[in-house]
């Protein structure tokens, strides 16, 4: 990967203050769709919530969400009733039985929803980091890419987990997200999941290969926060609406993602631990 395969993307850092940032809200997002980015966000919320975590799971892929569609739930209430002013953010939380995850579901198809004002979108992370205070964990299932939405609602986390693949795409996309992030002063709350690695080797060389990339011109050195074995009962759970975690709960993929929980919930005792001393 080099420097100039990303000079077309043209991005550029918000602008403004800087975002409030919740104390227990995990981010994940993805430079490119595609890389199982919503698979991974339901599968970790999951494992956290399975290690006894009061967990909440917002998705915040505001005109193209489907964390309902891959829960198989069939929301009576969702984001659209928020940003139309019909009911607060609360009011649309919905329980999820199975897994034990309250769920903020958006709404599919809504365009609208993926341009709304900076006020609005403003008001809108704020109601969710005063709902995020009843909770022990919240996990934000960001949209792909780098729009303005993904850049506000990634600033107001205290860890921002970022899906790859060994894709060249998604490697080169991915790239591009952190150094959005890295001119935001967001860098130092990225670290790297591979999604779909064929083997241990294969994952470590995808990660190694976005790393060298970072280091050589970005000065940065994210952390690899863990990978997810490539294994075809991912598609089987998605396809039958049932988590991972319930359905193939043996599998590598699914010891990976508990690995993956157990670093973020981590992480996130030390950052509560820093900002308790400040």
């Amino acid at each position: 990967m080099t420097e100039s395969a990303t000079a077309d993307k043209k991005v550029e850092a918000p602008k403004g203050p800087v975002f409030r940032r919740g104390k227990n809200v995990i981010a994940v997002a993805s430079g490119k769709g595609g890389v199982g980015k919503t698979f991974f966000s339901i599968s970790l919320a999951h494992a956290i919530s399975k290690s006894g975590k009061k967990v909440l799971l917002f998705d915040g892929d505001l005109g193209l969400a489907n964390v309902d569609v891959q829960l198989g739930l069939m929301p009576k209430r969702d984001l659209n009733d928020v940003i139309r002013g019909r009911l607060s953010l609360e009011k649309i939380i919905q329980r999820h039985p199975e897994t034990g995850l309250d769920i903020i579901a958006g709404r599919s198809g809504q365009a609208s929803l993926s341009a709304l004002p900076s006020q609005r979108l403003a008001m809108l992370r704020d109601q969710l980091l005063e709902v995020a205070e009843k909770y022990d964990v919240v996990i934000i299932d960001l949209g792909a890419g780098v729009d303005r939405t993904v850049r506000m609602m990634s600033a107001s986390a205290t860890k921002t987990l970022l899906v790859t693949t060994d894709e060249p795409t998604s490697l080169t996309d991915a790239y591009a997200f952190i150094k959005l992030g890295n001119a935001a002063g967001m860098s130092k709350n990225v670290s790297i999941v591979v999604n779909q690695a064929p083997s241990r080797i294969e994952g470590e060389k995808t990660y190694k290969t976005l790393l060298k990339a970072c280091e050589n011109f970005l000065r940065l050195t994210p952390d690899l926060a863990g990978m997810v074995s490539h294994d075809p009962r991912v598609k089987e759970t998605i396809r039958a609406q049932t988590p991972l975690l319930i359905r193939s709960p043996n599998t590598n993929a699914a010891e990976d993602i508990e690995k993956i929980a157990k670093y973020a919930i981590k992480e996130l005792e030390l950052s509560q631990k820093a900002m308790a001393k400040v």
